[in-house]
């Protein structure tokens, strides 16, 4: 697998080279620069077919690693110095843009974001679904947020895109955690919270407590919880100290996962709409 770097065949565009990046069949930009160093690179989207036929190369770069995730495409180069970067979708003066950046980089693009306020990921009010058999479930009343009662298959909080469910929270309290880690109950609900695109177990206390409980070993349930995370690593299992953080917790990932949703769709179309041209 590997990142190809061509000069621009367009003597009159400003952007001097070609890059074409090994995902989704292939996608070709002009950008300003070969690699982004201290300052991002602007890159500008273009059909497959602008790649030449016989391109004049000025650089082949291997990769370890090359994946779209959202807004964002992960590049990672087999080397030693200058491996990571990332190509960006984003928004600038009202319009879109791909930055192509790297760690050093001074400004960094946020992915399809303007900058959030005090709301999670910038969302004016978050539906958050509430699993109708949740007894005593948080109520988001101190988040930009309102929640509606209904059967979940599975976690006891979920986003829905287009009633599609996107993200799911399942709730524990320490105690919860346990009983259902001993009895086996935890391995089934995190073999089905995996089969969501984003999911997550939210623990209402901190990891020290596992190690100040009597009635279980504290390390047989340390051993668990973290066998758990590697056979399910897609699943978070996250400890929130108290109820309280553990409610603003589970509002803003669950604001993030849906907002990863949407973005991801929108680039999609984007690409979609951009492979058509050709």
């Amino acid at each position: 697998m590997e990142l190809l770097i061509a000069r621009n065949p367009d003597g009159e565009s400003t952007l001097p080279y070609l890059i074409l990046v090994p995902v989704s069949g292939g996608l070709v930009f002009r950008a300003k620069d070969t690699w982004p160093r201290t300052s991002a690179i602007y890159c500008h989207p273009v059909p497959r077919s602008e790649w030449p036929l016989e391109p004049d190369l000025v650089e082949r770069v291997p990769l370890r690693a090359c994946e779209r995730r959202g807004a964002a495409i992960d590049v990672v180069a087999d080397r030693s110095r200058e491996n990571r970067s990332q190509l960006v979708f984003t928004k600038a003066r009202g319009r879109d843009m791909v930055f192509w950046q790297a760690p050093r980089t001074r400004k960094q693009a946020r992915p399809s974001v303007s900058v959030p306020s005090a709301r999670a990921s910038g969302l004016v009010d978050l539906q958050i679904l509430v699993d109708a058999h949740e007894r005593y479930p948080y109520k988001f009343d101190s988040q930009q947020a309102s929640a509606v009662r209904r059967a979940l298959s599975c976690g006891d909080y979920a986003v829905a895109d287009d009633d599609r469910i996107v993200a799911a929270v399942e709730r524990k309290s320490l105690s919860d955690l346990i009983s259902s880690l001993t009895s086996g109950r935890l391995r089934y609900a995190l073999g089905e919270l995996a089969a969501l695109p984003r999911a997550a177990v939210v623990v209402e206390d901190r990891y020290s407590q596992i190690f100040a409980q009597k009635i279980v070993r504290p390390a047989t349930v340390a051993d668990g919880i973290a066998e758990l995370q590697v056979r399910w690593p897609t699943v978070a299992i996250v400890f929130c100290e108290n109820r309280k953080l553990a409610e603003e917790w589970t509002y803003r990932f669950l604001a993030a996962a849906l907002t990863f949703s949407r973005d991801d769709a929108a680039i999609a179309a984007r690409l979609d709409a951009n492979t058509a041209d050709e």
